[in-house]
């Protein structure tokens, strides 16, 4: 069973500047980071974008669900960052019927070194070969599905939105 892991952005890819204290994208670190991880999953990566997600529009959630859609693979997941991921869940959720989806992000850039980053991926890669069809976040070790998740900015974590 091989994941499509979808690249949209976010914390996990950030890197930062020292020259001027700014984060930015380069390139994705999943491969890297499955790498040392020793992951044994099956993959195929694909790069859609690299962006905040406080910038993404309508249009990126849209790409986002067309290349669910599209996709052969019935386990997807989709790294995100984790500001809006809430909202692009409530897009895929009610329009995905016959596949896993997972979307993982981190609070922490992967290369500040003590990022979350590996523990949500690995996380994500888990649940989705063990979930049922449906769309879900995968934060802090735990699942939620589409329509019942927020981020809570006070704590720094996601929960149960009822």
């Amino acid at each position: 069973m091989t994941i499509k892991l979808l690249i949209t952005g976010g914390t996990f890819d950030k890197e930062y500047n020292e020259l001027n204290g700014e984060l930015f994208f380069r390139e994705t670190h999943l491969e890297e980071m499955l790498k040392l991880g020793r992951s044994r999953v099956p993959v195929k990566v694909k790069t859609l974008m690299m962006i905040d997600s406080l910038l993404m529009k309508a249009s990126h959630r849209a790409k986002i669900l067309a290349e669910c859609l599209a996709s052969r693979e019935k386990r997807i997941v989709i790294t995100h960052g984790t500001d809006t991921m809430p909202e692009t869940a409530r897009v895929l959720g009610p329009r995905i019927k016959d596949k896993t989806v997972v979307l993982t992000g981190a609070m922490v850039p992967y290369k500040f070194g003590s990022s979350d980053g590996m523990f949500n991926l690995g996380s994500a890669l888990s649940f989705a070969q063990t979930l049922p069809r449906g769309v879900y976040i995968a934060m802090n070790g735990r699942y939620f599905d589409w329509d019942n998740v927020r981020k809570n900015r006070a704590k720094g974590e996601f929960e149960e939105a009822r």
